[in-house]
Order: structure tokens, then sequence, then C-alpha cells
């Protein structure tokens, strides 16, 4: 592939593996506190919604993973990003709290079924054996990047629409708001979706006869190594963690007092955070080993949650926090690039990447069912400083089993 031709491509890439998610998960995580007064929803309700997505991924991951070694990656991010375009046009009618839950079950299938597992092959077909962290960081950055950039763009609809004097603020001035960032949103995804048909290469697969034999045996061969099991233990923990980014600006309201437009800005800088972390991060993965930055990043999400739980610096000025939940995002934020950048360091046999990105995933985003309803559950209604200490607690049992589980891995990665 030519140069121009390959950086067009990862940029393709990068822009599809994002837009993907806006709708379902980026709007949720930088207007949050709008979106719970638009909808007339509680963080507990959004949990609900968000594990019906949860489970419908799960199914999807599993056969998902089977698809992307046996059809065009083109085809069918493209069809994925259109499906979940669709969705976003649902969701411009504001439903009701049994509407978002059909809506994000339906999203569980559209994101993940024909979009996960291609979207891993086709990053790691991007590389080369010796560059999979920065190839992975680019994505990753690159993604946050775009989420980052949408995200700023859509903070100043609030400023176009809510009156100068916040204490004036109408409900129908918030669905407004939301109306124009959702309908804006829809509008990115599809462009996306022309894009990915358009730039992406046609590929072919003709995993027949002796190929697919080969694949079977792989396959299985595979599975069932401790280090594919702690793979996706590792992924569990360190998804875990990044669920906890959705109650960031929420904090920034709740517990800073900050008013709404103030807490979506503080969404929108921790997003910024993502495309630097994990990018320099991927950088330093392939100098020094991808294993053992994970080591590094859990280490720096345990510090950060650590402080948070236990209120060690309640008593210092709001920034002294800042600092806190900034160091704690750097190391969530790299291990969305690294954590799939470990497929290169355990060996898997590229013929069936996609299969077992599948069957890792599987097991990997379960978090998408439990954590939304955790920290829902834990939060409720009226977060105080009390309830999130709480839910940072909890939390922090993540980077500590993701730490153990990175042992796990190393150890029976070096065995011959």
């Amino acid at each position: 592939m030519k140069k121009a031709n390959k950086t067009l491509s990862i940029l393709t890439l990068i822009l599809a593996g994002e837009a993907i998610f806006l709708l379902p998960f980026i709007l949720m995580r930088v207007f949050r506190p709008i979106i719970r007064e638009a909808f007339n929803v509680t963080d507990f309700e959004i949990g609900k919604a968000q594990a019906v997505y949860g489970v419908t991924a799960m199914l999807s991951y599993a056969f998902g993973g089977y698809l992307a070694d046996k059809w065009e990656a083109r085809k069918l991010i493209c069809a994925s990003l259109i499906l979940t375009a669709l969705g976003g046009v649902f969701m411009l009618t504001l439903p009701s709290f049994y509407g978002l839950q059909l809506l994000y079950g339906f999203w569980g299938i559209s994101t993940i079924l024909l979009f996960w597992s291609p979207l891993i092959k086709a990053t790691r077909l991007w590389g080369t054996p010796t560059n999979q962290g920065i190839s992975f960081g680019l994505l990753d950055g690159g993604r946050g990047a775009f989420a980052g950039l949408i995200a700023t763009f859509g903070a100043f609809i609030p400023l176009l629409i809510f009156p100068a004097n916040t204490l004036g603020i109408t409900f129908e001035d918030k669905t407004k708001t939301m109306q124009y960032i959702i309908g804006f949103v829809t509008l990115v995804v599809l462009l996306v979706a022309i894009l990915v048909w358009k730039v992406l290469p046609k590929t072919t697969h003709q995993n027949k006869g002796d190929v697919y034999k080969l694949e079977i045996k792989h396959l299985f061969k595979t599975l069932f190594k401790p280090k594919v099991f702690f793979h996706a233990v590792i992924i569990v923990c360190a998804y875990s963690t990044y669920k906890v980014t959705d109650v960031f600006s929420t904090y920034a309201k709740d517990v800073w007092n900050y008013s709404l437009k103030d807490a979506s800005n503080f969404g929108v800088f921790m997003q910024w955070l993502r495309p630097i972390s994990a990018i320099a991060l991927g950088w330093l993965a392939d100098k020094f080993m991808t294993s053992k930055m994970v080591i590094f990043c859990f280490s720096l999400i345990l510090f950060g949650t650590m402080c948070l739980g236990f209120g060690v610096f309640i008593d210092f000025p709001i920034a002294v926090s800042i600092v806190v939940f900034v160091i704690m995002a750097i190391g969530i934020y790299a291990m969305r690039g690294l954590y799939f950048a470990l497929i290169e360091e355990a060996k898997i046999p590229l013929l069936i990447t996609g299969t077992v990105v599948g069957i890792i995933s599987l097991i990997g985003y379960t978090p998408d069912i439990f954590m939304s309803l955790v920290s829902g559950f834990i939060l409720g209604e009226n977060p105080t400083i009390v309830e999130y200490q709480t839910l940072f607690k909890v939390v922090m049992l993540f980077p500590l089993v993701g730490i153990l589980a990175m042992v796990g891995f190393r150890f029976y990665n070096n065995q011959k």
C-alpha cells in the first residue's frame, strides 16, 4: 500500500473508530448533566439502559469476530455506522426511559456485531509486528482527538441556546439543546460512513479448504492458552476503569458545584487527555514493551482512585483534585491504546485475529453490563462527595486485579 493511501486508511479507521461510539457513549460522557434533565432520567436509569447495551454487545462480540475473518472490513464498518446513525434519528425524539433502553439494546448490536473485530484486525494489519504500540496508540489517540473535537463543537451549542443568566435556563432550553447536539452528531456519523466506503481498500477473503482447517486448528489451540484468559481479564479491569470516566463531568457539578456549562467543559477538557496519553504511551510501549507499560498505567489508575476514594486531598483546593483526575485519566486513556497491542506480544496468529478478538472482547467488555449499573446504584439520585468516594473505592479494586493479571500474562507468555 502506498504511503499516502496508508495514511488515509488509518485516518479513516480513527474517524470510524470513534464516530461509532459518539451517540451511545460520548454524548453521555460529556453532556450527562444536561441529558439527565432533558430526558428526565437518573444516573441509575442511565446505568440500566447501558446495561441493556452490554447484554446485546456481548452476544455481538461472540459472532462479530467470526464475521471479521470472513467478510470485507469496508462493508461491515460502513453498514455498522449507518445503522448506528439511524438510532441517532430515533434519539432525536427524546424517547422515554423504556425507549432509551430499547435504543441502547439496538446500539449494542449495531456498534459491535459488524464493527469491533473488523476495526481491531484492520489496525493490526495496518501496523507491523514491531510497532503495534504506536499503531493502536494512534487508533485510540486519534479517536480521542476526534471525540474531543466533536465534544468541543458540541459544547458551543449550549452557549448559543442557553440564556446569559444560567438561572433562567428552562426545560425547553435543555431539550432543544440536546436535539441540536444529537442531530449534529448523527450527521457526523453518516458522513464518516460515506468516507469509509470511499477510502478503505477493498479486500478479498478466501478462507477455504486448507486455510479454513488451519484457522480452526489454531483457534482452539489458542483460545485455551492461559495468556488469552489473562488478556481478557486485563481488558475487564482496564475497561471497568474507563467506564468511570462517564462521571467526570457530573463529579464537577455535584461535588465542586460547577454549573451545567462548566461541568460539560470539564468533560471536554478530560477528553483531550485521551489522544495525548494513548499516543505518547503507545510510543513508549514499543520502546519498553507493551506489558510493562500496562503495569505502569494500572499503577497511575490505582493512585488516582485511592486519592479520590479516601479523600486524600479533600481539604485542598479544587486544582489539586483536578491534577489527580488528570493522572488517573492518563493511565485510563493510555490503556485504551495498549491492551489490544498485547495481541502481537502474545503471538496470536494473524489469520484468526478477528475471531480471537471477538472471544477476548466477549469477556473483556462485560463491564458494559455491570459498571454503569454499579456506578448508578452507588451514586443514586442526588450524589454527594460521600457517594463518589464509595464509587472510587470500588473502582480501586480493578487496577489491583489488573496488575496481578498482567503478571500472569507475562509469566505464561514467556514460557516456551
